[in-house]
């Protein structure tokens, strides 16, 4: 599993943010889906391919809809950073393995898959069908099974669905929204984030930008972040932060201070300013 899959799974594996996004975009901001009525269950399936060993498939997420102790359907959830053109054939896998395991079921539940595409310098431009992929012999178009795939573009939702959202994913489409319009945008979002740390991870490897990742770190947490508008405060912070050590190593390198005085001036100590000097400079 990449990096990807990992950061985006820990925002919208929590209950409020999955019935969030499943609410909006399924049902058009009506809150059919409670957080309560979520469960996790089992995103990992096998499958035999042509060279006759077993191999196993993983789901980003998936969560069974319950209403007391009866399921009313399996819902998955798939991320992607790049439009994808064998999206629908992976579908096809994932939902024919979740209705594979209910064969023993005396009703079989529907399963529904929603791809939450997070690209901002293009639209999703690949199939979103299987039949689309295909090469059919005449004949055999009413013979073949499709499989189409749901494929919500987040940086392209229009405002008013957007506003619709009430867990953190709202700040995370409102961001990559705004981050299409303007690639220099500063977050000025003023909603208290709930999931602070996931929702950070998330916009670091979703976005590029690294600079999240860095914002939580032991050393960098005395000020409390709690908002976009915190976060972009952080980022200027250490902005402004690793200019200063750039102009100090740059100072002591031809000469014109020593160590010592760069140390104080930063305050830290001579060894930890050794490791600017070193090439250790810290990301923004």
């Amino acid at each position: 599993m990449g990096e990807k899959d990992i950061s985006e799974k820990l925002l919208a594996d929590y209950e409020d943010v999955f019935a969030d996004i499943v609410n909006v975009l399924l049902f058009h901001g009506e809150k059919r889906v409670i957080p309560s009525s979520l469960q996790s269950t089992k995103n990992r399936s096998h499958y035999k391919a042509d060279d006759s060993k077993l191999h196993e498939q993983e789901r980003d997420i998936l969560k069974a809809w319950t209403d007391g102790h009866i399921q009313i359907a399996l819902i998955g959830l798939e991320n992607q950073t790049i439009p994808d053109t064998k999206m629908s054939v992976r579908i096809f896998g994932y939902e024919g393995a979740n209705y594979r395991s209910q064969l023993k079921n005396q009703t079989i539940i529907p399963v529904i898959s929603l791809v939450l595409y997070f690209g901002t310098e293009k639209r999703w431009h690949k199939p979103r069908n299987l039949k689309a992929l295909l090469n059919i012999p005449e004949g055999l178009e009413d013979y073949v099974n499709d499989c189409h795939i749901h494929v919500f573009e987040i940086a392209w939702l229009p405002d008013e669905q957007i506003n619709q959202f009430e867990s953190d994913f709202g700040i995370v489409a409102r961001y990559f929204s705004e981050l299409r319009k303007n690639k220099n945008y500063v977050p000025d979002d003023t909603r208290t984030i709930q999931h602070v740390d996931e929702v950070l991870k998330l916009l670091a490897v979703m976005s590029g930008d690294h600079r999240y990742e860095n914002i939580l770190t032991p050393a960098a947490s005395k000020k409390e972040v709690t908002t976009m508008s915190s976060v972009a405060q952080r980022l200027e912070e250490q902005g402004m932060k690793k200019g200063r050590i750039e102009l100090l190593v740059s100072l002591c390198r031809s000469g014109d201070i020593s160590i010592e005085v760069a140390a104080r001036e930063m305050h830290v100590s001579v060894a930890e300013f050794q490791k600017y000097l070193d090439g250790e400079i810290p990301e923004q």
